[in-house]
């Protein structure tokens, strides 16, 4: 197994695509962190400093869709260049390549989700200097967990790319599917109001926006700790049928 998570290791530092989108992903988070609490320095109305963290880690809404293209690239990859024939020539067992790709990506994308979330939290209450708006620090209640909680949240999302990236097997369905998942769900089903909002809330976006992303979990909506795990659920699930698909059809 150690040698085929070197494999995995090597591949992914290998390919330009993954510093590309990991550092798009992020900028983006950053910036979209950081002009949201900028916007507060000249206009009222101005909320307290439990809203600043909220606000400024609004961005992994957009990162976590980079996250996951890098994702599914991470399987799709090579199945559009047929390296994947001689990937899985050098291990017969085709599971054990997907659980090496997970912990490979799931490793290095912890590290760096990490990284993006916290270096986001500390630009975006710096925006806030010299002005009148309450900032937060890490010391305050739920302002640590919310930031590592986000960061695992974008890993989460990456692996589901995994995932359906060994479903499907072509990127631009892959990542159409990922996409879809994310952000349509949350829209068709408050059109049944109420009742629809029980099943949104069990849905990525809004576990970011109401349970996982926000210090004080919207009332109604699922804890942080469960939403965390409805995420990891949804991975579990991708990668369980990817890697059943992956023993059962040809490269």
């Amino acid at each position: 197994m150690t040698a085929v998570l070197r494999m995995e290791w090597l591949r992914l530092r290998s390919v330009r695509s993954t510093y590309w989108l990991l550092f798009v992903a992020a900028l983006a988070t950053m910036a979209v962190g950081v002009t949201a609490l900028a916007v507060y320095r000249t206009h009222l109305p101005r909320p307290g400093a439990v809203q600043m963290v909220n606000d400024g880690l609004s961005g992994v809404a957009l990162g976590q869709l980079l996250v996951g293209f890098l994702g599914v690239l991470v399987m799709t990859g090579e199945y559009s260049s047929g390296m994947i024939r001689a990937t899985l020539a050098a291990v017969p067992d085709r599971r054990r390549v997907l659980v090496a790709k997970a912990a490979v990506f799931g490793g290095v994308g912890f590290v760096v989700a990490e990284a993006v979330c916290f270096a986001t939290f500390f630009a975006s209450q710096a925006a806030l200097s010299g002005s009148p708006v309450p900032r937060a620090g890490l010391g305050d209640p739920g302002v640590l967990r919310t930031i590592v909680f986000s960061g695992a949240y974008l890993t989460l999302i990456g692996l589901l790319g995994v995932g359906i990236g060994a479903l499907v097997r072509h990127t631009g369905a892959a990542v159409g599917i990922l996409f879809g998942l994310l952000f349509v769900p949350p829209f068709v089903l408050a059109i049944l109001g109420s009742a629809g909002f029980q099943i949104a809330k069990f849905t990525p976006l809004i576990i970011l926006a109401n349970s996982v992303g926000v210090v004080t979990p919207t009332r109604g909506c699922l804890s942080a700790w469960a939403g965390l795990g409805v995420m990891v659920v949804y991975a579990a699930v991708a990668l369980g049928l990817g890697g059943w698909l992956l023993t059962r059809r040809d490269a």
